[in-house]
């Protein structure tokens, strides 16, 4: 059974009742969620499991599932060391109140939406990105100099501009037809449900993306470029903090 991956229509979802499917030595699963699994580039979730007694269990990280036959929506959550006892009560069928660190998934958002507005101020194709609590990195494949405050300047009317941020989809095969929509080398489109789930920013930007994202580019906050630097010789990496 496909886990329903709540996060995808709805970023803010903070917490949501659901049911256990499987346990194993990886971690749990649930038919809901709104854990995002790590993937295309954005570290995974963190939270908490508040169990029917109110024992509380900490998630450490979520992933994508292994098994086969899993989709991308297929998310393990991976309970943080020494909660033996805790787990050892669990069995498939019980009902746990589902609840992300919101301070860390917000930052991942704010983080994420800022990377798609990096593709608007460096027109590049992108080799490798990272999103995670503390900064944002993408690997821009270009020979031309990178300016610190020509990507502060754009990034900054950007924000201003209070752009809204949809969720948009086209088919498999629309998909394959666009090619011009991917801007990440690194990260396969998350194509095998049908549909391509895509990430529109009124007027800026439009690419396929599975994370999560702000509703509005006012929501990112002040920037600052942390670092470029030469990662290869037709690559430069450009990292980004909160000011």
């Amino acid at each position: 059974m496909t886990t329903e991956a709540l996060f995808r229509q709805d970023a803010y979802l903070r917490q949501c009742e659901a049911r256990i499917t499987h346990i194993d030595e990886t971690g749990i699963m649930l038919d809901r969620t709104v854990f995002y699994p790590l993937g295309g580039g954005q570290a995974g979730d963190a939270g908490t499991f508040v169990l029917a007694d109110g024992t509380r269990l900490t998630i450490a990280d979520t992933r994508k599932s292994k098994r086969e036959g899993a989709t991308p929506d297929d998310a393990v959550h991976v309970p943080a060391e020494g909660q033996a006892d805790a787990l050892a009560g669990l069995s498939v069928g019980d009902v746990v109140q589902a609840e992300i660190d919101w301070a860390r998934r917000f930052r991942h958002m704010r983080f994420h939406t800022a990377s798609h507005l990096m593709c608007a101020v460096l027109p590049h194709p992108v080799d490798g990105c990272s999103i995670t609590t503390e900064y944002a990195r993408l690997d821009f494949v270009t020979n031309d100099p990178i300016e610190r405050e020509t990507v502060e300047a754009g990034l900054a009317a950007l924000i201003e501009a209070a752009r809204p941020v949809a969720i948009d989809s086209i088919s498999d095969e629309e998909m394959a037809a666009r090619p011009e929509l991917v801007r990440t080398m690194s990260v396969k489109p998350p194509v095998g449900l049908g549909r391509v789930r895509l990430v529109r920013i009124e007027g800026i930007d439009l690419q396929p993306c599975g994370g999560t994202h702000v509703a509005n580019t006012s929501e990112i906050g002040a920037l600052r470029v942390a670092k470029i630097e030469k990662k290869t010789s037709r690559t430069r990496r450009v990292v980004l903090a909160f000011a």
